[in-house]
């Protein structure tokens, strides 16, 4: 899917979901390439129009300890790699406004991390870059506060702003998704739902965040009845063995049977409408 295609697939209107799908993290240049081949198959089969994610480094983390990357600019290299290989855009996370210009020169879209929504020199040097700035709503904010998030991106002259839901903070150790926000952040912007960040159990006493994978088709499925224009999932081949976020992933080889189903519920509610 070339970039200029970006705008055309983003609005609800459109009678496919778009996919935000790969590993949380770069790392290394064969595993991309493994998993975005894979994805690309499947999506290419199911006319789903695709976005590769991948975060070229990971600042929010528990622990000292914890992976955060295999180094900038060589992760970023990584995500324009695959972007040339595949024919797909491609998005990271920023984390601070220096970020957002050095990023910028290697993917389509700048996401900001969900824990940064309300930071608005980020959010500002994001939208400057003219890229599509894809806003996590914070677990702790409610989504008609998201408009103005979407207001910041909007004027500082960018208007390619899109909401990702990705639950919402319940308790100290659990998220959950309140699918009655979804019509109503898409009013502000394109709306986005993270299934798997959803299913995130955070704040564990080992310092490693837990996860619900079982339930990925359910809040998926969900989320396609409640209307979104997308779906932000992250895969990997071997989830045990990822570096980040493997206790709440898919496993890449039940990605064709979830897509499939998806893509069939997506056309029956289009139909029915």
């Amino acid at each position: 899917m070339p970039l200029s295609d970006l705008p055309k697939i983003t609005h609800a209107q459109s009678d496919q979901f778009f996919l935000m799908a790969g590993p949380c993290a770069i790392e290394g240049v064969e595993m991309a390439m493994r998993i975005a081949e894979k994805i690309k198959s499947v999506t290419d089969a199911l006319s789903i129009p695709y976005i590769f994610k991948g975060s070229f480094k990971k600042a929010n983390r528990s622990r000292l300890d914890s992976f955060t990357g295999i180094g900038d600019e060589k992760a970023l290299k990584i995500l324009e790699k695959v972007s040339m290989a595949f024919e797909v855009p491609t998005v990271t996370d920023i984390h601070c406004e220096e970020d957002a210009e050095m990023a910028a020169a290697y993917v389509d879209v700048l996401q900001i991390p969900a824990f940064l929504v309300r930071q608005t020199d980020l959010l500002v040097a994001a939208a400057k870059t003219n890229k599509f700035v894809n806003l996590k709503k914070g677990q702790f904010i409610s989504p008609e506060s998201m408009q103005f998030a979407v207001q910041k991106v909007k004027d500082s002259g960018n208007q390619n702003a899109w909401i990702t839901d990705r639950g919402t903070q319940f308790g100290y150790q659990d998220l959950i998704v309140d699918f009655r926000g979804i019509p109503v952040m898409k009013k502000f912007a394109p709306t986005i739902l993270d299934v798997t960040h959803s299913l995130q159990q955070p704040n564990q006493s080992s310092g490693l965040t837990g996860g619900r994978p079982e339930s990925i088709d359910t809040i998926a499925r969900a989320g396609i009845v409640t209307g979104v224009d997308g779906i932000f999932l992250e895969t990997h081949f071997d989830p045990s063995s990822a570096k980040s976020d493997g206790a709440n992933m898919l496993d890449l080889q039940h990605l064709d049977g979830l897509l499939t189903r998806l893509s069939r519920l997506r056309t029956f509610m289009t139909e029915s409408m």
